[in-house]
């Protein structure tokens, strides 16, 4: 799994200054315009073409001399007549990795020396300058290999077929290691081909609502600029309406005019909030906790104890309260997560948790106290409700995943995680599907090494698959149960992009879409590649179908895409400009830790935490959000 990059921690924070919605300086064109966005929307001047250097990377060599044939572990082309090997959806030879000094996770989108994704890169100093590797070429002039008769054909033919399930199996069970996990694993003799039995995946995909617009050109409808703050500032949350698009500000949570910007409500919250749910029910109510009073010069922390509704169709905030902890005491239980299953609102934190009613705010419930030191960690809403409880000693934990009533908070089944679990994210409540990165093994900080397929009605393991941190790329912030990003679930299957790798032009990485299922924890035979220079990973469900994102190169615009969950075929809901002060603004959010919203033709690209500039930066430009719409 790509590393994310690590936000920074907030410390005691100092007091917000002008507050969220204090008069900015907006760009030319900016948002709220009542005309067309100018050509370039963010004030920048016309770039410049480029192209790859002189004698630069992948350059024909010269007359008379041979062409640098490829180095070992690079993809070879096989000879004509030849089958290609299938693989897991990556090719067999992995790009270089980042050398000393470049971070593990995604490389900076402006860094010294390191281009932009798919870039040609510059003949400068901190990056390599070796020439691309060319593929291999089959001699000509009819010098090839000589066509087999029938009879060889069929003898070749099985001999493959024999290697190929062999190879499937051996790949398999070495992803894998001894004892338990073995047992927990998914077997290799459901099938022969690698694949699970919906592989072809008949009967899925169709049902999505998003509909292609009849122009997929987007243009920039609006970008809100950083509220000023003095610290490190949780901005977590947005939510779209059939008529507003909502994100969380400086003590206060906005609805804008999803077209144009503009403001149309705000909710004045007591404090600064701190955690959002990802939920809202169909008339458009949602859930977040905040502190309990503003910052001030002589108090810069604030307990954050207090649980929200909220009406994002009124702009109202409903209710809002703190308890006591189960286990007694009169200090109110601070918040760290709160998600929303029905009209359920569950919140938690290391001091304990409790549920409400969303409409009436009345408590329904709070975990029974434990004599054993055991604690709800956080929960996961949505269809349903589940939890991560935390038992034993801090080195040595031991967590449970169970599904709950979420009118009652009682344990409906339970399933015990592996030992070296410290923690684990709940990415799907239904189905119910855990991700965990066991014994520290992930190595990327990811936090999944592998996902667990859970029978939420017994508790049963129905299966877990590896997710080898070379090959995946996904992202759960290993603290928060609810935060895993770049992945869905759907159609019984759980959908992963790949790690990046070198693609087919001279310069610029790829990856695709792949799926696993459920039930059997095989690889399914879907596969969605994102381009040339082109990378993507999933936003969510929309029905059947798979909506994603492609990262665009130093050229292009972003894309948003539908997948059928049937066939894989994509279609382009939505192709951003590529102007490039657009695309700088697009690109300048860390996918690991930005929030995507996309629904009937429009994208909203938000950050979920902000803090005062640097000085080297005060002259850039910085939004909270940068949203795009289909013309």
């Amino acid at each position: 799994m790509t590393q994310p990059p690590q936000p920074p921690q907030p410390p005691p924070n100092e007091p917000p200054q002008g507050g969220f919605g204090a008069p900015q300086d907006p760009p030319p064109g900016g948002f709220g315009a009542p005309t067309p966005p100018p050509a370039d929307p963010f004030g920048k001047p016309p770039a410049t073409p480029q192209s790859p250097p002189p004698g630069g990377y992948g350059t024909p060599p010269p007359a008379g001399q041979p062409a640098q044939q490829p180095g070992y572990g690079y993809p070879q082309t096989p000879p004509q007549g030849q089958p290609q090997q299938p693989g897991y959806g990556l090719p067999q030879g992995q790009p270089p990795q980042p050398g000393y000094g470049f971070p593990p996770g995604r490389p900076p989108q402006h860094g010294y020396g390191y281009p932009q994704q798919g870039q040609p890169p510059q003949q400068g100093y901190g990056y390599p300058t070796t020439p691309m590797q060319q593929p291999y070429q089959p001699p000509q002039n009819g010098n090839g290999p000589k066509k087999f008769s029938t009879q060889a054909q069929i003898i070749v033919a099985a001999v493959v077929a024999v290697v190929l399930i062999v190879g499937a199996g051996v790949w398999y069970a070495s992803s894998g290691t001894d004892g338990d996990k073995k047992k927990d694993e998914a077997s290799t003799s459901s099938g022969t081909d690698g694949e699970s039995k919906g592989g072809d995946g008949k009967g899925l995909g169709g049902s999505g609502k998003e509909k292609v617009p009849s122009n997929t050109k987007g243009t920039v409808a609006f970008q809100l600029p950083q509220p000023k703050v003095t610290d490190v500032t949780t901005v977590d949350g947005s939510w779209l309406t059939d008529k507003a698009y909502v994100k969380t500000g400086v003590n206060e949570v906005i609805g804008y005019d999803p077209a144009k910007g503009t403001k149309l409500w705000s909710i004045p919250l007591p404090g600064q909030l701190c955690a959002a749910s990802r939920h809202m029910t169909k008339d458009f109510r949602t859930a977040v906790v905040f502190e309990e009073g503003k910052r001030t010069a002589t108090k810069k922390y604030q307990s954050c104890n207090h649980v929200g509704a909220l009406d994002l169709n009124t702009g109202k905030l409903m209710w809002n309260k703190s308890v006591t902890a189960a286990t007694g005491g009169d200090a109110p239980v601070r918040f760290e997560e709160v998600t929303l299953s029905g009209t359920t609102v569950a919140a938690a934190g290391s001091d304990g948790g409790a549920a409400f009613d969303l409409n009436t705010g009345a408590e329904r419930w709070k975990p029974k106290a434990s004599t054993d030191g055991c604690y709800d960690t956080g929960y996961a809403g949505g269809e349903a409700l589940a939890v991560v409880r935390k038992c034993g000693k801090y080195d040595d934990p031991q967590l449970t995943v169970q599904a709950l009533n979420p009118t009652t908070g009682a344990p409906l089944s339970s399933y015990k995680m592996p030992p070296g679990v410290e923690y684990a994210s709940i990415v799907s409540t239904k189905p119910l599907v855990v991700a965990a990165d066991v014994g520290d093994t992930a190595g990327d900080g990811s936090g999944i090494s592998d996902f667990f397929s859970i029978d939420a009605a017994t508790g049963k393991l129905l299966v877990r698959i590896p997710a080898d941190a070379e090959k995946y790329a996904a992202n759960c912030r290993s603290t928060e149960v609810e935060s895993c990003q770049q992945l869905a679930v759907g159609n019984n299957r759980i959908y992963l992009p790949t790690e990046e790798h070198e693609g087919g032009g001279e310069y610029g990485d790829t990856n695709e879409i792949v799926s696993f299922d459920l039930t059997t924890g095989k690889q399914t035979g879907d596969r969605a590649d994102a381009g040339d220079r082109y990378t993507m990973f999933p936003l969510r469900m929309d029905g059947g179908n798979i909506i994603a994102y492609k990262e665009p190169p130093y050229d292009k615009g972003g894309q948003v895409v539908s997948i059928d969950g049937s066939t894989f075929k994509q279609t382009v809901l939505l192709e951003n400009p590529s102007d490039e002060s657009v695309r700088d603004a697009e690109t300048s959010f860390s996918a690991g830790y930005a929030e995507f919203r996309y629904s009937g033709g429009r994208l909203y690209i938000s950050e979920t935490m902000i803090s005062k500039p640097r000085e080297s930066s005060l002259d850039d430009k910085e939004y909270l959000v940068v949203a795009f719409g289909a013309n």
